[in-house]
């Protein structure tokens, strides 16, 4: 597997690297309190392997309906089969797509004319598009690739309607909402909270919150990188006012999903 899908290698060769079954995540989330999570899908190099993860991430929503909510990834090659995949997954209770690294697919995300059919499938659905975005600075890590602001900046101009969440805080992008052009680009972009303790201390939550809004902020765990307990009690060590806590761990999610 890892000589045949060099992208997963990149995040799961090292012995230390941790993967979950839906199972686990169940047990997780029963440890944790926690009540829904958004299982994703990685990113694959043969479309075999991705239908096949795709499928165990719809059946394993389908089993534990109401705890898990499915996104799947994207299958390799042309964007007409992409698109494809997307229209099985959607039909199937897909409630959106990613992490979706384009580095990997080989998808230029500034060409609007040869991912359209990518984006008429997710709009066409109404589905979700998490994107892996890391910052441009910084300490490396593997899977830091990607995303950085200055190719997300110019994608989310080209698609002004379609939601986008930025997995990582958008790489930083957020910083740049104090600008007013950038601020009405980001009317349909969120930004999940994802591994946050590896990568920003806790004050990114109040900072981020200032510049793009309490509504725009998901909490991710990137379990099972890390207990999902432990930002959890990041978030509420921060003596939020409960009101804006709850908007984090939980309810400007539900909204996003309709839940």
């Amino acid at each position: 597997m890892l000589r045949a899908e060099p992208h997963f290698a990149e995040v799961f060769a090292s012995p230390r690297a941790r993967m979950a079954t839906a199972e686990e995540v169940i047990s997780s989330m029963e440890q944790d309190e926690v009540d829904t999570s958004v299982v994703l899908g990685a990113n694959w190099g043969a479309p075999e392997r991705c239908r096949e993860a795709n499928d165990y991430l719809l059946e394993s929503a389908a089993r534990h309906q109401g705890l898990l909510v499915a996104f799947c990834g994207l299958t390799p090659g042309d964007t007409e089969t992409a698109a494809l995949e997307i229209e099985r997954c959607a039909a199937a209770g897909a409630m959106g797509v990613g992490e979706l690294r384009p580095d990997v697919m080989g998808l230029d995300m500034s060409n609007e004319a040869t991912t359209a059919p990518i984006y008429r499938a997710l709009e066409r659905h109404r589905l979700i598009l998490l994107l892996h975005t890391s910052e441009p600075v910084g300490h490396f890590y593997p899977g830091k690739a990607g995303m950085t602001p200055e190719t997300l900046y110019p994608f989310l101009l080209l698609h002004p309607s379609l939601t986008v969440v930025c997995a990582h805080w958008g790489g930083g992008l957020p910083f740049y909402a104090l600008m007013p052009e950038v601020a009405r680009a980001l009317e349909h972009t969120y930004f999940d909270t994802s591994a946050t303790p590896f990568l920003y201390r806790p004050q990114i939550y109040n900072h981020a919150i200032q510049m793009v809004g309490e509504d725009k902020v998901l909490f991710g765990s990137d379990y099972p990188l890390m207990p999902q307990r432990r930002p959890i009690s990041e978030v509420r060590s921060l003596s939020l006012p409960q009101r804006v806590e709850n908007l984090l761990l939980g309810g400007n999610a539900a909204k996003l999903l309709g839940l």
